[in-house]
């Protein structure tokens, strides 16, 4: 016992120095930043349309014969160079305000021109992407009009309650603007993930996808026989009588055991309260006891509207209107993903204590 308790000082002791290290780093690194402009970020825009129609020509080519490859490749610059010219040509004439005035049905066919706008958000444990999200979600509603759709593609087990919370919040700034909001599910989208995608106005999801987990988890490791045995006293000094519930070191009581059961059951409410407002057709009771269902079982539960993949979806879209795959990217050196990465270890350490709204068996499970 005695070796592991030097042991357990000795890791203490590295940890407290690696983070020293990191802070300093951190500090001399702000300094040295300070004064040079804010890069904030910016959006990055990629067409789909032309992606699925390179695709397709790149393969439709290499099945002719080298002479026949060759006919089509000049053809292909012809056509886009000539769109490129007509392109521009209509922007300088927008530009300066003038309309196509000879052909106005034409004009009116593009003015209202279905676009699909892309975006995805990885979920991790605090939700983190909801930074860029939010980003992407300000630009699309600047420019998307009600004829438009934004189809967001989420892969997440869920996390934090307060970071999906959020995250939820901004998908429902779409809805607020009557855009259609469609949520696509390739591999899990469970717990915070599905707060998420219920507030679309149709899910679709891949045949084994992972969907639903509607509910809360919580667990704390507690040492204070550990340290009892060894003549540590820990003191933790309050205001309030549930300031603290429940303690890793100090002694726990039934009292804080049963007030901490109390906060969990009051989010799995509001959870529960916010899927039966964004899906009423669900059987709320069947679906709010933290079991997760494949695509194929969701259906039937109407956790989920159709089975289809993402891909799928984004191609017969792609026949109808103009896909756009918006992205927020911000310029990361390598002293902020070493710091990045070091808070992220931190951060995920210390949710013990918060509630969580994850499906925790997520892709462990095997077939």
């Amino acid at each position: 016992m005695a070796f592991l308790i030097e042991y357990g000082l000795f890791l203490a002791k590295v940890a407290t120095v690696l983070v020293a290290l990191l802070v300093f780093l951190g500090f001399i690194f702000a300094n040295v930043q300070r004064g040079r402009p804010d890069h904030e970020g910016q959006i990055e825009v990629k067409s789909l349309n032309d992606r699925f129609e390179d695709l397709s020509l790149g393969l439709a080519n290499s099945l002719l014969d080298p002479f026949a490859q060759k006919m089509a490749r000049k053809e292909e610059k012809k056509r886009r160079k000539a769109e490129d010219k007509a392109a521009k040509k209509a922007a300088k004439l927008a530009a300066k305000g003038v309309g196509q005035v000879d052909h106005p049905e034409a004009s009116d066919q593009d003015a209202v021109e279905k676009r699909c706008f892309v975006l995805e958000f990885e979920g991790d444990m605090n939700a983190s992407a909801v930074e860029n999200l939010r980003e992407e979600v300000t630009a699309v509603l600047m420019v998307a009009k009600e004829h438009d759709e934004v189809v967001v593609k989420i892969e997440s087990p869920g996390g934090v309650v307060h970071g999906y919370g959020l995250a939820a919040s901004q998908l429902a700034r779409i809805r607020d603007k009557n855009i259609q909001l469609t949520v696509s599910v390739d591999m899990v989208a469970a717990s915070g993930g599905y707060m998420m995608a219920c507030i679309a106005n149709r899910i679709i999801a891949a045949p084994f996808a992972l969907v639903g987990s509607v509910g809360v988890l919580a667990q704390i490791p507690n040492f204070s026989r550990l340290l009892k045995k060894n003549d540590i006293d820990v003191e933790l000094h309050t205001a309030g009588e549930y300031k603290r519930t429940l303690t890793m070191f100090g002694e726990n009581t039934e009292a804080g055991r049963e007030k901490f059961r109390q906060e969990l059951e009051e989010v799995h409410t509001l959870f529960k309260e916010f899927v039966a407002e964004h899906r009423p057709q669900v059987e709320l009771e069947q679906i709010a006891t933290g079991e997760a269902w494949y695509g194929k079982r969701a259906i039937d539960l109407a956790l989920i509207d159709e089975l289809m993949t993402s891909d799928e979806y984004l191609l017969k879209a792609s026949q109808h209107a103009k896909v756009f795959e918006v992205k927020f990217k911000r310029p990361q050196k390598p002293i902020d993903k070493l710091l990045q990465r070091a808070a992220r270890l931190f951060s995920e350490r210390s949710m013990a204590y918060q509630p969580l709204l994850r499906h925790e068996t997520e892709v462990r499970r095997g077939l």
